[in-house]
């Protein structure tokens, strides 16, 4: 209904959908945009995804999952993706939307394109309702279907922009497919999570991290993973941009969402 009213308030009479795939919703919304675009039946899309879960009965289902940070005492601190003492997400509400189209729709209304939206690649676990795989193979199958798409390998990768939400497997399983992926390279690559100052956003995350990840490759500045103060003993030799942004030369960067059912999805987007 959030699609269709929007459709209704603009006029918008394209194709219209929303993916309901839990945390991975928004990222995979955008990947449909793109298959829309490419098969030639809509020119431009406005996608990404909006989520307001901040609710008693949301609040107390993931608490029953002890999915949750238990931090009362320093609630700024609770989020702590990739660290020793993260123990559980923070919710969060918002949304994050992106028009993409081809460039001579672009060019055509006199827009200035910002980034290319190169690669995109999903996947299931086929393995446990909210559990993930320890492994983290269904993400790195999705991030090598991204990049396959993309035209890149591995080390063409300037930036990630991780899932990671803070609990204590779920970021240890993401960085494990990582290094399936990149091998010995991971720890050349910068990897942030920004769910460390919007906490998790559920179904609108992807849409909110495709733009930091948009953001990365436009301005050449990484956002950083605030809250790191220990990083996780499996992932001392990794560069996870702690407590600070940083000035970085960044041409192509890829951005991960995963959600419960285990449905993987990522992006790739590059400069123009």
């Amino acid at each position: 209904m959030a699609a269709g009213n929007i459709s209704i308030a603009h006029g918008f009479q394209g194709p219209l959908g929303c993916p309901v795939t839990a945390c991975a919703a928004s990222l995979q919304a955008i990947g449909d945009g793109m298959r829309l675009i490419r098969s030639g039946e809509a020119e431009v899309a406005l996608v990404g995804g909006t989520e307001a879960c901040i609710d008693p009965l949301s609040l107390a289902s993931f608490n029953a999952m002890k999915a949750l940070s238990t931090e009362c005492e320093h609630p700024d601190q609770a989020s702590r993706p990739f660290d020793q003492r993260r123990d559980g997400f923070v919710m969060g509400e918002g949304a994050g939307l992106i028009v993409i189209e081809t460039l001579d729709h672009a060019r055509a209304r006199g827009a200035t394109p910002l980034a290319v939206l190169m690669g995109y690649g999903t996947t299931a676990d086929a393995f446990h309702i909210s559990a993930g795989r320890e492994d983290g193979l269904g993400g790195a199958a999705a991030v090598k279907r991204a990049l396959n798409m993309a035209g890149l390998d591995a080390s063409d990768i300037q930036y990630i922009n991780a899932h990671a939400t803070s609990t204590p497997v779920g970021d240890k399983a993401e960085i494990t497919g990582l290094r399936n992926v990149f091998g010995n390279h991971l720890g050349r690559v910068p990897i942030s999570s920004t769910k460390s100052a919007t906490g998790h956003l559920l179904g609108a995350a992807g849409g909110v991290e495709a733009i930091f990840t948009a953001m990365a490759v436009m301005e050449n500045v990484l956002p950083p993973t605030i809250n790191l103060q220990n990083p996780d003993e499996a992932m001392v030799d990794l560069d996870l941009v702690p407590v600070e942004a940083r000035e970085q030369e960044v041409t192509h960067a890829l951005c991960n969402g995963f959600g419960f059912g285990g449905v993987n999805a990522a992006l790739v987007l590059g400069k123009c």
